[in-house]
């Protein structure tokens, strides 16, 4: 269910990113020549921001304390990527320019999305402490 209500939203917003920005940011370019290390370390940071923002967003919303002891945040995920949709199509453009055309969205829709249930409950914990 969440991934295709995300697949259609991914591919309707194209928000782009600015390639070179990746080589400013992490201080190399992408290419094959790069170590699957330093491609994760680059990758890093935009994971953390994009979930970091969805966290917020599902955080935010009215229905998240009655949702969340249920156990169904689904919906409010994929509510919470509309606006955080700059940080997400940022993670892709920039997993494609290091690990190759397509990888992003493959990425994206699948260890990314299998992980952000959990991932997004444990950053909401830390918020509240």
């Amino acid at each position: 269910m969440i991934v295709g209500a995300l697949v259609g939203l991914t591919l309707a917003v194209n928000v782009s990113v600015d390639r070179g920005a990746i080589d400013r940011m992490t201080g190399f370019g992408a290419g094959p020549h790069y170590t699957e290390t330093q491609r994760k370390a680059a990758v890093r940071p935009l994971m953390k921001s994009a979930t970091e923002c969805i966290a917020h967003k599902v955080a935010a919303d009215p229905r998240y304390p009655q949702l969340s002891r249920i156990g169904n945040v689904t919906d409010l995920i994929v509510d919470s990527i509309t606006p955080c949709l700059p940080a997400v199509r940022a993670l892709i453009d920039a997993h494609d320019e290091l690990y190759g055309e397509g990888s992003g969205e493959t990425f994206f829709m699948g260890p990314y999305l299998d992980a952000l249930p959990t991932a997004i409950g444990d950053l909401i914990k830390r918020f509240a402490k």
